[in-house]
């Protein structure tokens, strides 16, 4: 069974649940906004099914729901950013926010973040980005989740890639992508239901292919284009954690449980001001190249199918599982 509700009403119970587990309510507001966004986009894994765990987690001190991220302008084109334990919404924004104040001396500016947690749909980030005119690359890692291609250790997490840019008169471009085959969210969503996950997706403890959603989460995910993906989850990692002074994704705890250290993972920013490189004429390029692609029959944008949804969810509601419609409304003081 499944519950509708509107985005408005999913915001409110999102944001009360974390409040009433010792989250500020300035924070709340934060990590609920871009929760919502993700389930009103059909990216449920990354959506206010995070709730519990984030609430569970702010209560046990595993994140810190009041943390206020420290910012530090560390060169002309650099922001650094101490999450402090805290969630990584805040954190991104805070640190984002700081580059668009800056980029117009720089023309290019790298945001570095430490000390952080689960951020959600990569996209989100990003997109607000290219709102405001710029093009964005993102990264982060996340807790262990994939073997190095011919391992059987999880040392990579699902390390998603995000992009976007401008566009006149549309919605900004978005690419969001896990390096694994599927983002670890999927299969937590078909343990929460009990449903089998697709062969291929993900091998057991012991290595062995499986379609068993709880023994996927207790496994380690394959990875896209197979040595190709694992190679590019390594570079991510480096971005993330190398460069920021962040665990590593075999050092960080898990996102799913209350118990243990903060996870203290990374993500790093890229933004690009287009006119500094192709002046007035960047627009014109990029839908010259949309224009190609749209020509041919059968093709689509990445984003197409998220904008869609978007709009449904606009236009008819969010629709939940009973199950977690009614854990929201208890962690948030509701009947």
């Amino acid at each position: 069974m499944t519950k509708t509700v509107s985005a408005d009403a999913l915001l409110a119970l999102a944001k009360g649940a974390l409040v009433a587990a010792n989250t500020s309510p300035e924070n709340a507001a934060i990590v609920a906004e871009a929760l919502v966004a993700a389930d009103a986009e059909g990216l449920s894994g990354h959506g206010v099914s995070r709730v519990p765990f984030y609430a569970d987690q702010a209560l046990s001190g595993k994140v810190d729901g009041r943390a206020t991220p420290a910012v530090r302008v560390t060169a002309s084109g650099a922001v650094y950013v101490d999450a402090r334990d805290g969630f990584a919404f805040p954190a991104i924004q805070a640190g984002l926010d700081r580059a668009l104040e800056i980029i117009g001396a720089a023309g290019t500016v790298s945001v570095a973040i430490t000390n952080s947690h689960h951020s959600g749909a990569s996209g989100y980030h990003v997109e607000h980005v290219a709102n405001r005119g710029y093009v964005a690359l993102g990264f982060t890692n996340s807790p262990s989740a994939m073997a190095p291609w011919g391992g059987h250790k999880g040392t990579f997490g699902t390390n998603p890639i995000a992009f976007a840019c401008p566009r006149k008169d549309h919605p900004p471009l978005v690419i969001d992508l896990s390096l694994s085959k599927v983002a670890r969210g999927k299969i937590m969503v078909a343990a929460q239901k009990g449903e089998s996950i697709p062969l291929g997706w993900a091998l057991d403890a012991d290595g062995q292919p499986t379609t068993d959603a709880d023994a996927a989460m207790a496994g380690t995910m394959l990875p896209i284009g197979e040595a190709k993906g694992a190679a590019l989850a390594m570079m991510v990692e480096i971005l993330t954690a190398a460069l920021t002074g962040a665990h590593f994704a075999y050092q960080a705890s898990s996102f799913f449980t209350a118990e243990g250290p903060p996870p203290r993972i990374g993500q790093f920013f890229i933004i690009i001001d287009p006119k500094v490189f192709a002046g007035e004429q960047f627009s014109a390029r990029v839908e010259e190249l949309i224009a190609e692609i749209r020509a041919q029959q059968g093709t689509r944008l990445p984003g197409d199918r998220r904008l869609a949804q978007r709009e449904k969810s606009r236009k008819h509601g969010i629709a939940l599982p009973e199950p977690l419609y009614q854990n929201l409304v208890q962690r948030a003081g509701g009947s």
